[in-house]
């Protein structure tokens, strides 16, 4: 059994540091050709011309040793990058079946791995692993609204980020009543380590009711909340999802609300997430505009507050409206021992 050690990473660092001074060198080496194989001889006398040969011939030397050195540095750069990759390959392919072995009877009797990424729209391994992301709703029909967006998965309890909401189906009727698809809900992060995912934007509305956007996950211990993710545009616009929440990190910012098109008014941004013992709160969402000239803005989203170290969210700009425009969202409360109030949101 061999006792040495190789860290791939190390190798393929050391691989890009030489390759660097080789180039250094060649540069180096080109600049002093002509310097020292062209020297002009001080005089026209016999001595003057022997000395610039000796010269010139040592130049043309030094260039051949340089070539050969040159040579053998790309010689030996190539080998220790293709060390570098063999050993990166080798604990790969020694890494998987070992895992496999580890995982196969967790997976099989809790229906989740201990170490991995999860699938679409299924949670992490138990320990490591980033939550897979939700699949995006069904479009709608005639009589059927757009389907919700799938919910991301959560990430595993010690590393691993929460999944993305998926996005809401779009719906196609002519009439008011068949709405579009809710965004997804964002996977919630690790418990330790880890961002909740950001929540689906709302499905699109055909003449119709655009969907709510998903709302983001909450962060783990030392993780932001995830993003919330916006409103579906509409002829009744959908509001915009909130943020996720942090415990020692920031909260997530909320999604916009959707424009409309009809009478009715733009949607309301989220609220921006809430943050832990330390950390900003996120940013409200803009309400969404008006685009007929027949309804008021959107209202924008509040700031999320801080608990005791960290700034306040600002709140959402209000939408525009031919009626008038929205009310703008409020801004986050600041730490209560370190941290200034978030901005309000403003009102066109």
């Amino acid at each position: 059994m061999s006792f040495v050690i190789t860290a791939p990473e190390a190798l393929t660092a050391a691989a890009t540091d030489l390759a660097s001074l080789g180039s250094t060198i060649g540069a180096a080496n080109a600049a002093a050709v002509a310097p020292t194989t062209a020297v002009l001889a001080a005089g026209a006398d016999e001595v003057s011309a022997a000395v610039a040969a000796m010269f010139d011939a040592q130049g043309q030397a030094y260039q051949l040793l340089s070539a050969r050195a040159a040579a053998f540095h790309e010689q030996f750069l190539q080998a220790l990058s293709g060390g570098g990759a063999s050993y990166a390959a080798g604990e790969a392919a020694a890494v998987s079946p070992l895992l496999d072995a580890i995982n196969a009877p967790v997976l099989a009797d809790t229906g989740r791995p201990l170490i991995g990424n999860g699938a679409n729209g299924g949670a992490a391994g138990w320990l490591i692993g980033n939550g897979g992301a939700g699949g995006s709703g069904t479009p709608g029909t005639a009589s059927v609204a757009g389907g919700n967006g799938g919910n991301g998965g959560a990430g595993g309890l010690l590393f691993g980020t929460g999944g993305a909401g998926g996005a809401g189906g779009t719906a196609s009727s002519l009439v008011g009543a068949i709405p579009g698809g809710n965004g997804g809900y964002g996977g919630d992060g690790g418990l330790l380590f880890g961002r909740g995912g950001a929540g689906g934007a709302g499905g699109f509305g055909n003449n119709t009711t655009g969907g709510i956007g998903g709302l983001g996950g909450a962060g783990g211990l030392f993780g932001a909340g995830g993003d919330g993710g916006v409103g579906g545009f509409g002829t009744f616009a959908g509001n915009g999802g909130d943020g996720g929440t942090g415990l020692f990190a920031a909260g997530g910012d909320s999604g916009a609300g959707g424009d409309s098109v009809g009478g009715a008014d733009g949607g309301d941004g989220g609220n921006g997430g809430k943050a832990g013992l330390v950390g900003q709160g996120g940013d409200g969402g803009a309400g969404g505009n008006n685009n007929s000239g027949f309804g008021t803005g959107g209202s924008g989203g509040k700031g999320g507050d801080a608990v005791l170290i960290g700034n306040g969210g600002n709140g959402g700009n209000a939408g525009s409206g031919g009626v008038g425009p929205g009310i703008a969202g409020a801004a986050g409360i600041g730490g209560l021992l370190i941290g200034e109030d978030g901005m309000a949101g403003l009102t066109p």
